[in-house]
């Protein structure tokens, strides 16, 4: 599968070089692909990866990864090329300044402005509930972190949940994009958990069943 990435820092840079690693062709995108951070990155994930500026890593691609800082991801899907047809995983959280809360609550979401400016792209939330540490290693004694997700469309959400297998997580679709209005609030949970309450970045959430 093609993948593009949009923002190559440590969730772009994580999810990208472990999928390059699984056997997909996957391009870092950037505005200074040549620039040596780039090329340190490109090398560590190997022959798979590549980079290229970000309108062609996504003219080249059939699944997009967005994982940018919120306040710049408006301007940077502005300029990015049309996303129509594209699958768009969403690992966005609309975060306040110095993890003080998110920016919107329960009547909207990021994603759902995240698919207003990416008009005809298949949004799908996913990896946005962990940190980029559990993203290199989903697997805790033996047991996968749960990976949740949710979006409109069926053939984007199946291609997301391979995605997200192929990393080794336990993969769960939570409903339509206005699931997002909750997904969201619970990585503020895990962030708020990690950072401000004791428990330190390495645990997950499982999703367990009777």
């Amino acid at each position: 599968m093609n993948i593009g990435i949009i923002g190559s820092g440590n969730v772009g840079g994580t999810l990208g070089s472990r999928w390059a690693a699984a056997g997909h062709k996957v391009t870092f995108g950037s505005r200074t692909p040549e620039s040596d951070e780039m090329k340190t990155l490109v090398a560590a994930a190997g022959p798979n990866a590549t980079a290229a500026p970000t309108t062609d890593a996504v003219a080249a691609s059939d699944v997009i990864l967005l994982s940018t800082p919120w306040p710049a991801t408006e301007a940077i899907l502005a300029h990015a090329g049309s996303l129509a047809g594209k699958i768009l995983i969403d690992a966005t959280n609309p975060l306040l300044p110095n993890l003080a809360g998110i920016e919107f609550g329960t009547t909207t979401s990021g994603a759902e402005h995240v698919a207003t400016w990416a008009p005809g792209a298949h949004v799908v939330k996913a990896f946005n509930t962990i940190g980029n540490n559990i993203m290199a290693n989903p697997v805790f004694e033996g047991r996968p972190a749960a990976l949740l997700y949710c979006g409109d469309d069926a053939s984007a959400k199946a291609t997301v949940r391979q995605l997200a297998s192929d990393l080794g997580f336990d993969p769960h679709d939570v409903g339509p994009l206005i699931q997002a209005r909750v997904l969201e609030p619970v990585a503020m949970l895990w962030i708020s958990m990690a950072v401000f309450h004791g428990y330190g970045r390495e645990f997950a959430f499982s999703l367990m069943r009777r």
